[in-house]
């Protein structure tokens, strides 16, 4: 049986629709109404589910200039990484707001915590589920005090061997994690398309016998929805209001609009894959008399030879199967046969060889 999780009631595997994370990250921008008004579009968008991050600059990295300290190169270079994630954090006292909001809306929320404090936070909310962020996926004793709270665990992969990604799991269900879904990530930001490697998933749920999916930071949802095609059980994205009103990662995020077409793409995609299958399947019946077939186009008369000007392969269907027509020619009409009529056994004088009906 494939491997499932459960969030909050809702089933998550490959025999199971895709389940759509909407990351909110610090799209929020600093505005609670804003993190609320995201989670309503969420909802209306069709999505499953919108995760938080859950930290505190400070739990996170200290306040310090040294270089090791400053991004370099990409979307924020140049910022220090106390300052960018104070201003990216959503403030600890949002979260029991943003808890009940989402209940209200009728969406689930869960997080990513960074530290144990974050847990015990959390934990104080009955979050349904945990994500170990990619660059978290190395703090082994983070991912154990997770797994202890006995909730279904998202792991992202972003920059991780696959022996860090194998210990990570592993880590995870030494200390009693039973729900583990892994996320392939590419952490960059933006991910370029040729950098995805979708094949991954397949060898991650092959190899280590989780429920797989995406976690995408491409421009937009061509990725992700070609992800469900190769095995991806859960897609994460993060989302914006809009990305002109900036913010830390409005650059590669989707607007609400983009995000109600993954979530259809996704299903869409999901529902394409099915079963090996040989028609004629029943959405095609009604074209199947269409086929080609063996008619009289020229009438002949009883005895006449039948040749290439008097029986030809046709459309509609009604007749022969075209592979008789080698059979057929050369053979004498057993009656009068009139321009039009589909073309039958009993027509030929003396039958057809090694036909059976």
């Amino acid at each position: 049986m494939a491997p499932t999780i459960t969030i909050a009631g809702r089933k998550i595997g490959s025999e199971h629709p895709p389940y759509v994370v909407a990351e909110m990250s610090g799209n929020h921008n600093g505005d609670i109404e804003r993190a609320f008004r995201i989670l309503e579009v969420a909802k209306e968008a069709g999505a499953d589910a919108v995760k938080l991050q859950t930290y505190r600059a400070d739990t996170i990295t200290i306040d310090h200039d040294g270089p090791e300290f400053l991004v370099r190169g990409g979307l924020w270079d140049g910022r220090r990484l106390f300052e960018l994630y104070d201003e990216a954090h959503t403030p600890w006292d949002w979260h029991a707001p943003i808890f009940a909001r989402a209940r209200e809306v009728g969406i689930t929320v869960f997080s990513a915590p960074f530290d144990p404090t974050a847990v015990e936070l959390l934990e104080s909310l009955n979050a349904p589920a945990y994500k170990i962020a990619s660059p978290e996926i190395v703090d082994l004793p983070l991912i154990r005090r997770v797994a202890r709270t006995g909730k279904p665990m998202i792991i992202s992969t972003g920059m991780a061997t696959f022996e860090e990604t194998e210990e990570a799991v592993t880590a995870a269900r030494g200390a009693g994690a039973v729900e583990i879904a892994v996320l392939h990530c590419v952490s960059a930001y933006p991910a370029p398309a040729n950098d995805t490697n979708l094949s991954t998933i397949r060898d991650l749920e092959r190899r280590l016998g989780t429920v797989v999916g995406l976690s995408d930071h491409t421009m937009d949802t061509t990725i992700a929805t070609l992800a469900v095609g190769m095995g991806a059980a859960l897609i994460e994205k993060h989302v914006t209001l809009a990305r002109a009103d900036g913010g830390v990662d409005s650059a590669f995020s989707l607007e609400p609009m983009e995000l109600a077409r993954l979530v259809l793409d996704a299903r869409i995609a999901k529902a394409a894959i099915g079963q090996p299958a040989y028609g004629p399947l029943e959405s095609e019946k009604t074209v199947l008399k269409f086929r080609r077939s063996l008619y009289v186009v020229a009438d002949v008369k009883a005895g006449g030879v039948l040749t290439e000007a008097a029986v030809r392969s046709i459309r509609p269907a009604m007749g022969l199967a075209p592979k008789w027509l080698d059979s057929v020619l050369g053979r004498r009409a057993a009656r009068d046969l009139k321009r039009g009529e589909p073309l039958a056994a009993d027509m030929v004088d003396g039958g057809i060889p090694g036909f059976d009906g």
